[in-house]
């Protein structure tokens, strides 16, 4: 594992502790991406992705057409980290107090009678809320809550979630029939928008030849839920350089309609808020522990730039006449910030 320059702003530790840790959590990233290889091909931007977000202690968003192994990838990832996991099917019929939970009345042998609260699938440490987009907007919001705050409040009463808890969703694009777009503060709780293209023709290939015969493999552990909390620890407490704070505060900040940015004053209707920086100042830790870098660099920024911008902006009607897409401005705001 390679060193990087010193840097400011975080938390004191020692450089040989922190190298060790790093170095054994490197080891732990090593063995979970060798793991899920073993069930999905190919999709490694995907699969850095959705780690990066975990690693950085946040949830997910997963992008795509049915039948690219969305569901396949959470419930092998669920399995790698060793977390206890939870799947919520979305449907047009599905209520709040199918996901959270809700009070049932109890009548003791005395007749007495007393409200008993069961609890929803979302106490799990890996939330699979799988085509969350095909839900109405009322269900959608019952997770606002718990992905902001980890816990649930229930007839006044708080009921805290697991430790850690992480939600990743999977999503139709909008243009399928039967969904409803997800509020824009409920996107806004969502780390990272992972968008999930076709595979290429090799690994195609790969998924046809490995899916189709008389056995296939699954996911096995590899480390446990209290390791995952350890090696998120460790990310916070990685040093990130004033220029790589800087150069996140500027293309956040470059985003927005206000911005003194000819791309921003004329194609974006409204842009991303601090939440967006804390969640940079995260996964590009994340990112270069991932790449087995002690300290983020500037690129990671500009590499994270979209799937963490691209559900927090929306483009206005100049942009869309133009055909211009998100991530076609999210580039040339990267290139504007250089």
């Amino acid at each position: 594992m390679s060193q990087a320059a010193p840097a400011i702003i975080q938390d004191t530790i020692d450089p040989k502790v922190f190298i060790a840790e790093a170095e054994r959590a490197l080891d732990d990233i090593a063995k979970i991406r060798f793991g899920i290889g073993e069930v999905i091909f190919g999709q490694e931007a995907v699969i850095e992705h959705s780690l990066i977000a975990l690693l950085a202690g946040g949830h997910a968003l997963l992008v795509g057409v049915p039948g690219l192994a969305k569901t396949k990838l959470v419930e092998a990832l669920g399995t790698v980290l060793g977390l206890a996991e939870q799947r919520v099917q979305f449907t047009p019929d599905l209520m709040p107090s199918d996901i959270i939970g809700s009070e049932v009345m109890d009548q003791d042998e005395n007749g007495r009678r007393s409200f008993r609260y069961i609890k929803g699938p979302i106490f799990a440490q890996l939330l699979m809320a799988d085509e969350i987009n095909r839900a109405s907007p009322r269900t959608q919001s019952a997770l606002l809550q718990a992905m902001q705050e980890y816990h649930v409040t229930v007839a006044g009463k708080r009921y805290d979630l697991p430790s850690p808890f992480h939600v990743l969703a999977t999503q139709n694009p909008l243009e399928q029939e039967g969904t409803y777009p997800l509020p824009e503060a409920q996107l806004d709780r969502f780390l990272m928008q992972v968008d999930i293209k076709y595979p290429d023709f090799e690994t195609e290939k790969q998924i046809l030849l490995a899916t189709t015969g008389s056995t296939t493999k699954t996911a096995q552990p590899i480390i446990t839920a209290e390791r995952l909390k350890e090696m998120q620890q460790l990310i916070r407490r990685m040093p990130v350089s004033d220029a790589v704070l800087n150069a996140i505060l500027k293309l956040i900040r470059s985003a927005r309609p206000d911005a003194d940015n000819i791309h921003a004053k004329e194609h974006i209707a409204w842009g991303p808020g601090p939440r967006a920086s804390q969640a940079l100042m995260l996964c590009i830790r994340a990112r270069a522990l991932y790449q087995g870098r002690l300290a983020p660099s500037i690129d990671d920024v500009h590499a994270l730039a979209e799937p963490i911008m691209l559900h927090r902006m929306a483009l206005n009607f100049t942009a869309r006449a133009e055909g211009l897409t998100k991530q076609q401005i999210i580039r040339n705001l990267v290139k504007s910030t250089i």
